[in-house]
């Protein structure tokens, strides 16, 4: 049974760029877009700003270095960083002796990475902080659910929020939606993630331990690396695509019984434990991606490519840098809309190493100054990456021992 609907739809919004989706990746292409000059407007679904990193508690700021001393994330994925921890700084992980001390002595093989843990609220509004003070226009309850495309281009984006259905008029899109809804509202080809997401369910507590983040369910690894031993421990048999509102939800109902199950096992030998937060966002890391111009593979591990606009490092693992290739930011079909976050275009194996926030905030900045250059025709790859190298952004693993000494 169908309902047919003939329906005529405002343009209520104009704007040169618009993000849709603010978590980590449309933070960082909000930022990058705004200083090249660009109207800036960004569209959160929900009331807080950092996707899985914040109302997703997955609040750990994985490594900006290769593990054996050289920094390879620079630019926005670094200040984002400094400012998850601005508020609030707990001394774990990194913080000793990569943002206390400047001695490279101490970040080698057997030394913590430059990774570390932060608030989540606190996270959350001092990036909202930074976007404000940039002009960007945030609007909150908000998600992309249709697109318009012309000749090759998108000429419009439907919304809707509390005020209703309304339209967009954008120069330039950046798909940061985590679930690569634009690439799929515009007929990009798209991939998903074929063993599906753990169920997973973090949450905060207090107690005699003091604040306490408890991981239940952390994330699974790709199939193609399970062995006998390394396999993670599943709170469930279930896989879940999260890509369809029934399943979603019974996934998320799951995570709240875990949560409050280990909360009563918990006050068994504590009772004086609260939970003060639980996720307010599916626990999903992994659900659709774009396919685009280039598809960026694992067994890529440090090849230079020509286009490169920025590098990663592997979260799992010290020794592997990828530099990340411009072409995995769009797609040829679709020439004013780029991708940026977990929804890039790579395989799946490498999916889980560009899924994290460094990596989305490489792909964030680097997306945002493609949609400021955007006009009548696609910035080249070559445009983005001089506006990289002005703010300062090694592009290939050959110039860090240089940029190192500098």
């Amino acid at each position: 049974m169908m309902i047919e609907e003939r329906l005529q739809t405002p343009i209520k919004e104009h704007c040169d760029v618009l993000v849709c989706g603010g978590g980590i990746a449309g933070i960082a292409a909000a930022i990058s877009a705004a200083r090249e000059g660009a109207r800036v407007l960004l569209l959160e679904r929900g009331f807080l700003l950092g996707g899985l990193a914040t109302a997703g508690l997955i609040t750990i700021y994985l490594p900006l270095c290769d593990g054996h001393g050289r920094q390879v994330s620079f630019g926005i994925a670094e200040e984002l960083l400094r400012l998850s921890v601005a508020e609030h700084c707990d001394g774990k992980r990194g913080v000793a002796n990569w943002l206390l001390d400047s001695d490279p002595a101490k970040r080698g093989e057997k030394h913590p990475r430059f990774e570390v843990n932060f608030n989540p609220q606190l996270f959350a509004i001092a990036a909202e902080q930074q976007l404000l003070s940039l002009g960007v226009r945030i609007l909150y309850g908000v998600c992309a659910t249709a697109a318009r495309v012309e000749a090759g281009r998108v000429t419009a984006v439907l919304a809707e929020g509390k005020g209703g259905r309304f339209g967009i008029r954008a120069r330039a899109v950046v798909d940061a939606t985590g679930d690569a809804d634009l690439a799929h509202f515009t007929g990009v080809p798209t991939a998903t993630l074929g063993q599906g997401n753990v169920l997973a369910a973090w949450y905060y507590s207090v107690g005699a331990d003091g604040y306490r983040l408890h991981t239940l369910g952390a994330s699974d690894i790709p199939d193609s690396h399970k062995t006998a031993q390394n396999a993670p421990r599943l709170l469930s048999d279930r896989r879940f695509a999260g890509l369809e509102d029934g399943e979603i939800s019974e996934m998320v109902q799951l995570s709240h019984g875990v949560v409050l199950d280990d909360v009563r096992r918990r006050r068994k030998a504590d009772a004086t434990l609260e939970p003060v937060t639980v996720a307010t966002v599916p626990q999903l890391r992994m659900t659709r991606r774009a396919v685009g111009a280039y598809t960026l593979g694992e067994g890529e591990v440090h090849r230079c490519f020509e286009d490169s606009i920025g590098m990663v490092s592997d979260w799992r693992r010290r020794g592997p840098v990828f530099e990340v290739p411009f072409g995995t930011l769009y797609s040829p079909t679709v020439q004013n809309l780029f991708f940026a976050g977990r929804c890039t275009s790579v395989e799946d194996a490498m999916w889980d190493i560009m899924r994290v926030i460094p990596c989305c905030a490489v792909t964030g900045e680097a997306a945002g100054i493609a949609a400021a250059l955007a006009g009548d025709t696609a910035p080249t790859a070559a445009a983005v990456q001089a506006v990289l190298r002005e703010r300062g952004i090694p592009l290939h693993e050959a110039e860090l021992e240089n940029f190192e000494k500098a």
